[in-house]
């Protein structure tokens, strides 16, 4: 099995981090020979693949050079595209993927594109190629948290999914220079309108509009819509599911707010709001770190007097009556975003060359993934969770369940 992966483009990039932390899953794959990663500055490219193993190899590639970009992609099996911002890269990398007959996977977090590219699914059905969208942390581990919840219950009327911004900051590191890409999809998911899934109908709505859930075992909490493709994918999915946000809590919402407002009044654009929100993070990471205070998503020490740090709650029935579902996951230590998003899209991919993602087409990771068989994957992969392999049987017992009945 040959895997390519293009992770950046222009002045537009993903964090270093994510590269390492699946680059680094995909090396220990016996099934793998071969991983090419390919970035616009092509030394970059190689000096990454030197840090690897000599499974790896780094070349020079402009992904918008459409040609070459399929020249590359002809002599692999799988294209792992962490590539973003993803409204502007997702669907010409996943068209060319499908027409060079290469399975798919990557970190897509824009739920406009995912719109489009989830149309794609009777090309790559046709053409015998598996696509994953969103195989990160949001989306990615909440899909398949939700996937959990929804099995809980008999019927399933309502899904959230959730997560907190409170150090979910990208890495510093990057092979190039500017705004993060990953700030310039928070700014657009943060601002103008978002959809959502509500009595049964699409619908678009005001960012950062004040949610409260009741959540089993930690109460009522408020939190945030945001928008994050889960809360058009889960109804896609899941046909019974009328009701369906993707939702952010964390402590900075108070000046984010304001931020956005300039960016909706059209005074400054998104990318000088990224920009603002990209220093301003970097700010607060450094007097964290010159604290000695360690930053990361904190996964381990979950406090029930506060939201869960990634989460869903399903919410429908169970033997005739109202009942709700929350999921968590349950994480060893702090890990960083890198980790967070790299390891979930390292282990879809195990499970795609593994043979246990089956159906072809396009799809997000709760319409193609077992969730049981995904996180039993994780915990063999990495030693993110704080888990007892040797005494643990039961596929459950990776992520913590919270039930109202």
């Amino acid at each position: 099995m040959k895997i390519f992966q293009p992770f950046t483009k222009l002045g537009d990039y993903e964090e270093i981090d994510v590269q390492t932390q699946t680059v680094d899953n995909f090396c220990s794959l016996n099934n793998i020979e071969k991983i090419v990663v390919a970035d616009i500055n092509e030394k970059s490219a190689i000096d990454f693949a030197k840090s690897m193993n000599e499974k790896v190899s780094g070349i020079g590639l402009d992904i918008t050079n459409t040609e070459k970009l399929k020249e590359k992609m002809r002599s692999v099996d799988v294209v792992i595209n962490t590539v973003g911002p993803f409204f502007k890269f997702g669907p010409p990398v996943l068209e060319a993927a499908i027409e060079c007959d290469c399975h798919y996977l990557d970190i897509n977090d824009d739920w406009e594109p995912t719109i489009e590219m989830l149309k794609y699914n009777d090309d790559a059905s046709s053409k015998g190629v598996t696509a994953i969208l969103g195989m990160g942390a949001s989306p990615g581990l909440t899909n398949m948290l939700g996937a959990a919840a929804i099995r809980e219950l008999d019927e399933v009327e309502t899904l959230y999914t959730g997560w907190t911004m409170d150090g979910a900051t990208p890495e510093e590191e990057s092979s190039q220079s500017g705004v993060n890409a990953a700030m310039v999809h928070a700014v657009q998911q943060m601002t103008g309108t978002v959809k959502i899934q509500e009595n049964g109908k699409a619908k678009m709505v005001k960012p950062l509009k004040e949610v409260e859930i009741d959540f089993p075992g930690f109460g009522k909490f408020k939190t945030r819509v945001f928008g994050h493709p889960e809360a058009i994918t889960f109804p896609h999915h899941f046909k019974t599911i009328k009701n369906s946000i993707n939702l952010a809590h964390g402590s900075g919402f108070g000046t984010l707010k304001w931020i956005m407002r300039l960016v909706d009044w059209k005074i400054i654009s998104v990318e000088k709001a990224a920009g603002i929100v990209q220093n301003l993070s970097s700010s607060i990471r450094k007097d964290l770190e010159d604290e000695g205070i360690e930053t990361g998503l904190d996964l381990k020490n979950i406090n029930p007097m506060e939201p869960p740090p990634i989460y869903s709650l399903a919410i429908g029935k169970k033997n005739g009556k109202q009942a709700s579902c929350g999921t968590t996951f349950r994480a060893s230590d702090l890990i960083s975003m890198g980790e967070a998003t790299g390891i979930p899209l390292a282990c879809g991919l195990k499970l795609l060359v593994d043979g246990k993602i089956l159906q072809k087409g396009v799809f997000a990771p709760e319409g193609a993934i077992n969730p049981n068989e995904f996180f039993k994957e994780l915990n063999n992969i990495s030693d993110l969770l704080d888990v007892d392999e040797e005494n643990n049987t039961n596929d459950q017992e990776m992520i913590n369940i919270y039930s109202s009945w």
